[in-house]
Order: structure tokens, then sequence, then C-alpha cells
């Protein structure tokens, strides 16, 4: 399987997944990048995989489904272009002979899922949306704060060596904003270093691993005694564990 992140619109990516024959993509808010790559491997699109229901998202899915012929899977709690095959928390998708387990991820949108294989190129394999990026979180929007946090939780307890396929290449922002919250993590100055490094060679920052995240995402570490104590400096008000999440949430939002 090849796994290759397609650039779109200024900061999205849309994944695909190959066996050199068949191909499946992930969140085709375009449909022009994907049939472009489609063409230019020589592939026939076999399934389309949807994690929430916004435009950068969905946008393409009609076209491509009407081109190809592939199944559209999305999330039940949310209006996807129909026909599709409706998703909950626990149920599977079954793509280029690939299981994937889905995962209720509320908090983003109401009705977000994210998909995750056990092993794929001998590794676990996360399609997480706007839930989850390199050093951040998705903004929420429909969800709550402590909705938020249980779905980057049951993101965290994935493997570590778990491949981490976001929707966004927001990397060195976040990345940024988490020194500011943790200056004193050397994993996140390194690996910030690194980040650097591969945008200025004109490469994607991701994926990124669970375990990666795990040492550097302020939002994955908001109950670390750094964090909690950096966001209370910050927002005095804010005591227990979904507080100190929404009060970091919102110095992400207001941070420049």
């Amino acid at each position: 399987m090849d796994l290759i992140a397609l650039p779109a619109f200024d900061d999205n990516y849309f994944w695909l997944l190959h066996d050199g024959q068949q191909a499946l993509v992930v969140d085709p808010g375009d449909a022009a990048p994907v049939r472009a790559a489609l063409d230019r491997l020589g592939l026939q699109l076999a399934s389309i995989l949807v994690t929430h229901h916004h435009g950068d998202h969905t946008g393409g899915v009609a076209e491509l489904r009407t081109a190809t012929g592939a199944r559209v899977f999305g999330p039940a709690r949310e209006r996807i272009p129909q026909p599709f095959t409706p998703l909950t928390g626990g149920d599977e998708a079954l793509a280029l002979g690939v299981r994937f387990r889905v995962i209720d991820v509320p908090g983003h949108t109401a009705g977000h899922i994210a998909y995750f294989a056990d092993a794929v190129n001998g590794a676990p394999l996360l399609f997480c949306g706007d839930t989850l990026f390199s050093g951040g979180c998705g903004r929420i929007f429909e969800g709550t704060p402590a909705q938020m946090l249980a779905s980057l939780d049951a993101l965290a307890a994935l493997p570590p060596d778990t491949r981490v396929c976001c929707a966004h290449e927001y990397t060195l922002g976040n990345l940024r904003f988490a020194r500011a919250v943790e200056p004193g993590n050397a994993a996140l100055a390194d690996y910030l270093r690194h980040c650097e490094a591969l945008r200025a060679n004109g490469m994607p920052t991701l994926p990124s691993s669970i375990g990666t995240e795990r040492a550097i995402n302020p939002f994955l570490r908001s109950r670390e005694p750094a964090v909690t104590q950096a966001v209370r400096a910050h927002a005095p008000s804010a005591t227990g564990e979904v507080a100190v999440f929404a009060a970091l949430r919102e110095w992400k939002n207001e941070f420049r």
C-alpha cells in the first residue's frame, strides 16, 4: 500500500491510499486533485471515507462518486452527500481489503468520526479529520470541551506507532503555540526543528504518530503538571480537567 498526502486549497490534505490498482481517498473537498492523482498513477477509486460534514472535506464527494462509482462511507449523524454508508463508533468500514474501525470523536462537529486500522504496511493507521492535528486539535464548533477532551483521550489511547493522518498542514503554527504553553519540553523543541526543516524543503509534516503527539501536543497533555500550571497562569479561574482543557483551547483561539 502507498499512502499519499494530496495538497489542496491553502492547507488541506486529502489522503490517498492505494495498492497500485485501486485506491481510497479520505475527505476529498475538491475532486480535481484526486482525479489528477488517479489519472497520473493509473488507479481506480474504490472507496471514499468522510470524517465530517464541512465543505472542505465533502465538496468533491459527489463528483468523484459519479465519475468512479466509488462507495462512500461517512458519519451517520451528519449530512453527507447522499448516497453513503452511515457509520458510528464501533462500526467497521472495509476498503481496499483494509478493515477500518470507526471511532466517534465529537467536538469539532457533533458527529465527527475517525477511521483506525490495526495494520497497514506493518503499522496502525488513523484518519482523524479535524479532531487531532500535529501539535494541536480542531476548534470546537458544534461539540463541547468535555466531548473534545474525551475524543482526544480515545485517540491518545491508540498504539504509539499509529500514523496520524489529519486533514490540515497546521503543524508549525500549532507547535509555536505549544512552545508558549510548555517551553521546557525538549521533545517539542526537537520536533519543531524537524518540522521546520520539512516545510523548508516543501515536504509535509504529516503523518505524525500517536507517540509523538503524546510527547509534544498540549491538547493531549492538558493533565500534565507543566501544561496545567501554564493554563492556570493564563486563566486563573480554570479548575478541573475539562475547564483547563477549555481554557487551553480558548488560549489557542486567541494566540498570534
